[in-house]
């Protein structure tokens, strides 16, 4: 890209300072009232309102960003001088040495494709212009110092002018050929002094961002790109982050290496960076799908059970049967209200769910179909698909060390499905506690002391270890420490027992998939919630309902609760806290379910239900069977009320006394 013609260069450059002058006096204003002169100062434009008031000025700054991002730089000190030179005399202003113009993109043409491509699309057409890149941060290295700017003057007809380093030479500086004095009689000097005092220095960050593994098609390998944050933007992101950079695209050179190419690669050198962690499970539900959500539950006020089966048959429909199974991804992915106490500790909102079954069982259909109804989610293995595994770990990376993100840093805010959950690595095993129960993760790794956020809903697969041993505990079976089974909410064993009655059932499911015409098969399949509408209803039941326990619901869960104390060995006997909370929670995320904000007793029932057909749980109420082949009735609200009616006679066993029912503070 040209550089720009130096005659335009003091329009231009009014023009910029008119332009901030008008707009944006109330930023440069409170600029000037900050105290600390040497800090780098951020001054936001929206490239939209640019174009508007000056178009040929924002297609300046489109061609030619290298150039005039720095006018613009010069622009903000020399406004901010005018406002601080008008501000009245009680007003106490200090001027400030560096403000930089960051251009916000959003809303203006710079969005289209062209400009905005995916990391793997960028290509060497995109260097020189302004270019905006999305995408996951997975590496985030040490904040460092570099040399910015350097003042040189002329030895001949003492003409001081300035230069900047160029990170195609390595952040190097080249001195110009001539002098570059534009006089009418050119000195054509040759020899340069730097000039002492006159170095700037700015911090500098350097980050990998990769594109989401969500818009990328089967076998597209994700690609990554460095950026280069500068100054004010230096630590405002960290790894799991989402962000979208708007920058310079250049190129650097890779690192010396002994037998290896030296080559250029791209890089991004960011002007403005926004994050978008608040959007990720945000989902846009128009108003005529909302009006057909409520309808729905009208048609079904009578029979409410019945419509929660419809909505749970459109989940992996593949798979004949598995009810409860069915009911347990949905109650994982919807999930409870998080709580924060009056000492500012919180309880996790987010379920865990883990499969534990034999091969053929569905499992990983299951994860898949998860994966598809989350707005953000990441599918891996146990070992996890890079060298940070489920976590996070410390790399080199050109002689510098910078911290990766792992599957779960990566799903913060979302769904992390892991297969294989019983060949996860060593250091992973360490700190998934803490990433499943406090929902962040302390690293301190080759000196880098950080806590990484993993608000993350975790849906685990695993086969048993050998021959599934009714007798033994879970933690035998599976090779899976108690500890971490504890965090899980719900724990689903599949056994595939022999059972000639359900094999009829199932072998006629799938040979009829195969007959064409089968009226009955297609007026099924015409019943059944598409994908869509079932990411529509999931997000919007999250965002829409914060459910609150009624005394009716406390009482049945209260009483459940002391009922598995009394039952509980004394080494289970740390696990049931935990289940208490976890019982809250599949209520909650029941009562979404159910398009309701208050917990009813059903929805208690319903936890209770899900907690006993975990095998980590003693139990009490045997009135559930095998998961695998726990499959819909015709009638689930008639099913509901003898099981409910089995369930509080269990509990009329112990005495009801509220002040002693442990939920306080849960609502």
């Amino acid at each position: 890209m040209n550089s720009c013609n130096e005659e335009e260069v003091p329009m231009r450059l009014h023009s910029a300072v008119e332009y901030l002058l008008h707009s944006h006096s109330d930023q440069l204003r409170s600029i000037i009232l900050s105290p600390d002169p040497k800090l780098h100062y951020p001054l936001f434009v929206d490239y939209a309102e640019l174009m508007d008031a000056d178009p040929p000025l924002a297609r300046l700054v489109f061609a030619n960003p290298t150039d005039y991002l720095r006018f613009f730089d010069q622009a903000a000190i020399l406004a901010h001088k005018r406002v601080l030179k008008d501000m009245v005399s009680h007003e106490k202003g200090v001027e400030k040495k560096f403000i930089h113009v960051r251009f916000n993109v959003c809303g203006s043409p710079l969005e289209f494709p062209e400009t905005f491509p995916t990391i793997g699309r960028v290509r060497v057409k995109h260097r020189g212009i302004l270019l905006t890149l999305k995408g996951t941060v997975i590496r985030s290295g040490a904040v460092k110092m570099y040399e910015g700017q350097r003042t040189y003057q002329c030895k001949k007809c003492k003409h001081m002018f300035p230069l900047y380093p160029e990170l195609e030479t390595r952040n190097s500086i080249t001195l110009p050929s001539i002098c570059p004095s534009q006089r009418s009689n050119p000195c054509e000097g040759t020899k340069f002094l730097c000039i002492e005092n006159t170095t700037v220095c700015h911090d500098y960050q350097e980050i990998k961002i990769q594109e989401s593994t969500q818009v990328l098609g089967v076998g597209v390998i994700p690609r990554s790109i460095l950026v280069i944050l500068q100054d004010d933007l230096v630590d405002i992101v960290k790894a799991g982050d989402d962000v979208i950079i708007t920058g310079i695209l250049t190129a650097k050179w890779s690192p010396d290496l002994k037998d290896v190419r030296c080559d250029l690669g791209p890089i991004l050198i960011a002007n403005h960076v926004r994050k978008t962690n608040e959007m990720k499970l945000e989902i846009d539900i128009p108003d005529d799908v909302a009006m057909k959500f409520k309808q729905f539950w009208l048609d079904f006020r009578d029979t409410p059970l019945k419509g929660r089966n419809t909505i749970l048959r459109g989940i992996c429909p593949q798979v004949f049967g598995l009810f409860t199974v069915k009911l347990a991804v949905a109650l994982t992915l919807i999930g409870g209200v998080q709580h924060v106490d009056a000492s500012g500790t919180k309880i996790r909102g987010e379920s865990h769910l883990l499969l534990v079954g034999d091969p053929g069982t569905g499992k990983s259909q299951f994860l898949k179909f998860a994966a598809k109804l989350s707005n953000r989610s990441v599918i891996t293995t146990g070992l996890g698909s890079t060298s940070a595994g489920l976590t996070v770990t410390a790399v080199k990376d050109g002689g510098e060390w910078m911290l990766e993100a792992g599957a779960l840093v990566l799903a913060d805010g979302g769904l992390c499905c892991i297969d294989e959950f019983d060949s996860m690595r060593e250091h992973d095993r360490a700190t998934i506690h803490e990433a499943m129960e406090q929902q962040t993760i302390s690293v301190a790794k080759a000196g880098l002391v950080t806590t990484l956020s993993t608000r993350t809903i975790v849906f685990g697969a695993t086969n048993p270890k050998g021959h599934y041993d009714p007798d033994q505990p879970l933690s035998v079976n599976t090779a899976l420490s108690g500890p971490l089974l504890s965090r899980f909410d719900i724990v689903l064993v599949l056994l595939d027992t022999k059972n000639p009655e359900w094999d009829a059932v199932v072998s006629s499911h799938i040979l009829g998939e195969g007959e064409y015409g089968n009226g009955k098969q297609d007026e099924d399949l015409a019943n059944i919630w598409s994908l869509s509408s079932l990411r529509g209803y999931i997000g919007y039941v999250k965002k829409h309902f914060k459910p609150v326990l009624t005394k009716e619901a406390e009482r049945v869960i209260s009483n459940y609760y002391q009922l598995q104390r009394r039952s509980a060995t004394h080494n289970a006997a740390r696990t049931t806290v935990r289940m208490l909370e976890s019982l809250i929670r599949l209520a909650q995320a029941h009562a979404r379910l159910m398009f309701r904000n208050e917990v009813t007793r059903l929805d208690a029932i319903a936890a209770i239900l899900c907690i006993e057909s975990s095998m980590t749980i003693s139990a009490i109420i045997d009135s559930i069977g095998n998961a695998l082949h726990s499959n819909f009735t015709e009638n689930p609200d008639e099913e509901y009320a003898k099981q409910e009616k089995l369930i509080l006679e269990n509990l009329s066993l112990i005495d009801e006394s509220p002040e002693s029912n442990g939920l306080e503070g849960f609502n």
